[in-house]
């Protein structure tokens, strides 16, 4: 019998990326979960960001997301990127802009691989990639009537 490694599940699909986009619409987790299906996996690994109801110890009535026009070929790089660096059988993200309420989900992103471990690694990479590297922004208001502008996801 071959060795696990051998069989051709064990190795990054040919193209794994199945999903990308910024949206201004309510976001799926069906969607993003069914986008990553693949046989060949062992370990799905999914993140929601969702809006939370305070920051900095202060409250949050609604935040707004923008982006830059490159944003979604910033999102293509950073998937190349981690799609390079693990065995990913199949990766999506989307991120949603415009006006968001407290619980409405931002960001969802998710990876399979042929182990759970090497899943749980490229989603948190995803993750992070995403928010340290694509042009969108935060736009916060808060209940004392301030707002505040956040650098990146």
């Amino acid at each position: 019998m071959a060795s696990t490694y051998d069989h051709p599940g064990e190795r990054a699909a040919q193209d794994p990326i199945r999903l990308l986009a910024i949206r201004d619409e309510p976001l799926s987790l069906d969607e993003v979960f069914k986008a990553v299906g693949d046989d060949a996996a062992g370990g799905t690994a999914l993140f929601v960001g969702t809006v939370r109801n305070h920051d900095g110890g202060a409250d949050v009535d609604e935040l707004g997301y923008s982006s830059h026009p490159t944003a979604e070929a910033e999102m293509r790089r950073v998937a190349e990127k981690v799609a390079a660096a693990y065995p990913v059988r199949a990766l999506a993200a989307v991120h949603r802009v415009g006006d968001l309420r407290v619980g409405d989900l931002a960001v969802i992103v998710a990876v399979s691989c042929p182990h759970r471990g090497e899943a749980f690694e490229a989603c948190r990479r995803l993750i992070d990639d995403l928010k340290h590297e694509v042009p969108i922004w935060k736009h916060q208001r808060f209940s004392d009537g301030s707002q505040e502008w956040v650098g990146a996801c």
